[in-house]
């Protein structure tokens, strides 16, 4: 036993036992090898390797469409470049499928020996979501053919939108940013064209075009943006002369010709045109009709410009 004295104002006693030095020594080993057999734990558990996650896959889509006649599309081979390529083999009734396709622009490209197509490749871009219709029609080389074409207005509905072709063959084309559009390779007969595009409705909603030995051009409409409608209103002063009504007359192109929009008489000084197109000028001139159904000259001309 050591015994310890310390002055803190009054005589303290600290009685400290000891062991003999071969225990200390043993405590101090054992407490040196805790720390060791702790850390051997550890680098244990950090040796172990847990399996890696699979990174996640991307999602795919697909470009598919049909080449007909079937006598030239089965058995044809479609090539597709840009984002990716590859070639298929379009199947008997002229189907075809391009899979595993990533977002994307694509070039799709059809051939078969002795078959020339319309068009001869279609551009395709893949954003989110499969791409349908992307469809060709092929023509033996030889036989002579023929073109459909026209034109959409005004251009803001016309620019970009798909006409579809059905009827003796079937084909989709994109009008180019004037609105003009053109099915190629055509052998003779009778065709149905639709335009489409998104926001805008169409007059006609389709026409029929019967091809037969020569190309048939003027297929045209007019694209109108969905929910808008515009009217044109025209009023006149009345006639000096006793008169029984009025007629009302409209042109595209100032000086005539007019064609009349009213079907009949009109008994009042006002007349509303509820068939005037978006973005079209129209010219309006109204004429008085007396009760032998005489019918005056042209009035002065109005123009009535429509947003």
């Amino acid at each position: 036993m050591m015994r310890v004295h310390v002055e803190t104002g009054a005589p303290v006693l600290v009685e400290v036992r000891t062991r003999s030095k071969i225990a200390i020594q043993n405590l101090l080993a054992t407490v040196c090898l805790m720390p060791l057999a702790l850390i051997a734990g550890c680098s244990g558990v950090v040796s172990q390797s847990s399996p890696s996650t699979p990174p996640p896959q991307t999602q795919t889509y697909s470009v598919s469409g049909t080449i007909s006649p079937t006598v030239g599309g089965g058995g044809a081979s479609v090539t597709l470049s840009g984002a990716a390529s590859a070639t298929v083999t379009a199947s008997s009734s002229g189907a075809y499928t391009f899979t595993g396709l990533a977002n994307g622009t694509y070039a799709v490209t059809p051939s078969h020996t002795g078959y020339t197509f319309s068009p001869t490749s279609q551009s395709v871009t893949v954003n989110g979501a499969n791409v349908t219709g992307t469809d060709f029609m092929a023509a033996a080389q030889g036989t002579q053919t023929f073109s459909i074409s026209g034109t959409i207005s005004p251009t803001a509905g016309g620019s970009g939108a798909s006409v579809t072709l059905s009827g003796a063959a079937s084909a989709t084309a994109t009008a180019n940013t004037s609105g003009v559009y053109t099915f190629a390779g055509l052998a003779n007969g009778t065709y149905t064209l639709t335009p489409s595009n998104t926001g805008y409705t169409f007059s006609p909603a389709s026409m029929n075009a019967t091809v037969g030995g020569a190309n048939v051009t003027g297929i045209n409409f007019s694209a109108t943006p969905v929910g808008t409608a515009h009217t044109a209103t025209v009023s006149w002063t009345a006639s000096t002369s006793v008169v029984s009504g009025y007629n009302v007359y409209r042109g595209t192109v100032s000086g005539g010709p007019y064609a009349k929009v009213n079907t009949t008489v009109i008994s009042i000084l006002t007349f509303t045109d509820a068939t005037v197109q978006s973005a079209q000028t129209y010219y309006y001139v109204t004429t008085a009709v007396d009760a032998s159904s005489n019918e005056s000259i042209f009035s002065n001309e109005v123009k009535a410009v429509i947003p």
